[in-house]
């Protein structure tokens, strides 16, 4: 299957750069991914197309705000890092650059001295092994030094870091938001709840693969990139009770539905567990977890585009996201929504 296949016009004019005031007025395209027709809406009526019984599932997991601006201590160059993923105490895989300026025993100062990094071990296409040197609390100290690790199309600078986080974010450990949830407010979840709809939780750590381009022509060439996932015995067993019931998982976001289809077995039953996925969801995949999907508008010919084109296929998805640039909606992180049902 030939990824160019997933591509579509995308004025740049549509990529939205700063959220809206209100997370829950963003609008709403609901999709029937039976017969591909469409409506719009805006977010705040999500409760018009859920059903007691059913079950909405979120990401619960935190952005870390993983880049950070230090210097060189012998030059005095400036070096920015990027978090990925935390190895093991005090040691992290970063992203470096300029990755040239950073060898193997180099020391990157931050906020003064109050952090340092020294580079243990230098990795591919600018990635390094730190090892973070200070005193206090780690997290703490991150959060005062540390920006929010936005996506690269998004060039505006954000001025309340929050509004890259869900409000229920709960699980540090992401590199990016899941940001189906951002057009979630309290008061809607409370909403929601009212109406007899389950809220489960599950955690998936977003990785920068999930921004990472398809590079080959053909999908099933693709390497996809592996995440942590973790689903409780709380929410495995909500996740059972909802199917035996007949009401309908409703996943928030890509990742999600990636978790879900990981965890769930051939027969559509979740266990509790956790481990890595880099399971690659693209038309032909048969779904054993999910029965809807609220998501953004993604990116022409990208991972996230061919997973919502399984679900609801590519013809419909492509004739939608059609619409949608006609219509002005907003697309990417910061974008408008669709509800897939």
């Amino acid at each position: 299957m030939k990824v160019e296949i997933f591509d579509f016009e995308l004025p740049e004019e549509l990529i939205a750069q700063v959220p809206l005031e209100n997370r829950a007025s963003s609008r709403l395209m609901v999709l029937d991914k039976q017969t591909g027709e469409t409506k719009h809406d805006t977010f705040n009526h999500i409760l018009k197309y859920l059903q007691k019984g059913d079950c909405l599932v979120l990401n619960d997991t935190k952005v870390l705000p993983a880049r950070l601006l230090g210097s060189k201590h012998d030059t005095g160059a400036k070096i920015e890092v990027l978090l990925l993923k935390q190895i093991e105490g005090d040691r992290w895989e970063t992203l470096v650059k300029p990755a040239k300026r950073v060898k193997k025993g180099t020391t990157i100062a931050f906020g003064d001295g109050i952090l340092e990094a020294i580079c243990i071990e230098e990795l591919e296409h600018g990635g390094r092994i730190l090892e973070f040197r200070y005193k206090g609390i780690f997290y703490e100290i991150l959060d005062s030094l540390g920006k929010m690790p936005l996506p690269p199309y998004i060039k505006e600078q954000l001025e309340d870091q929050d509004r890259y986080q869900t409000v229920y974010a709960k699980e540090r450990g992401s590199a990016a938001a899941p940001t189906a949830g951002l057009h979630f407010t309290e008061e809607l979840l409370k909403e929601i709840q009212k109406l007899g709809v389950n809220i489960a939780f599950i955690t998936l750590h977003v990785g920068l693969g999930t921004f990472r381009p398809v590079s080959v022509e053909n999908i099933e060439e693709h390497d996809m990139h592996s995440e942590y996932y973790s689903i409780s015995e709380e929410t495995a067993s909500l996740l059972n009770e909802v199917k035996k019931q007949g009401g309908r998982i409703i996943s928030v976001g890509t990742t999600s539905t990636r978790t879900l289809e990981t965890n769930a077995s051939s027969n559509s039953q979740f266990k509790a567990g956790s481990g890595w996925t880099d399971i690659f969801i693209y038309p032909g995949y048969t779904f054993k977890a999910i029965d809807g999907m609220i998501t953004n508008f993604h990116l022409p010919m990208s991972t996230l585009i061919m997973l919502v084109s399984a679900l609801a296929g590519r013809e419909n998805v492509l004739n939608a996201y059609n619409e949608a640039v006609k219509e002005r909606y907003r697309f990417f992180s910061f974008g408008d929504a669709m509800l897939i049902i």
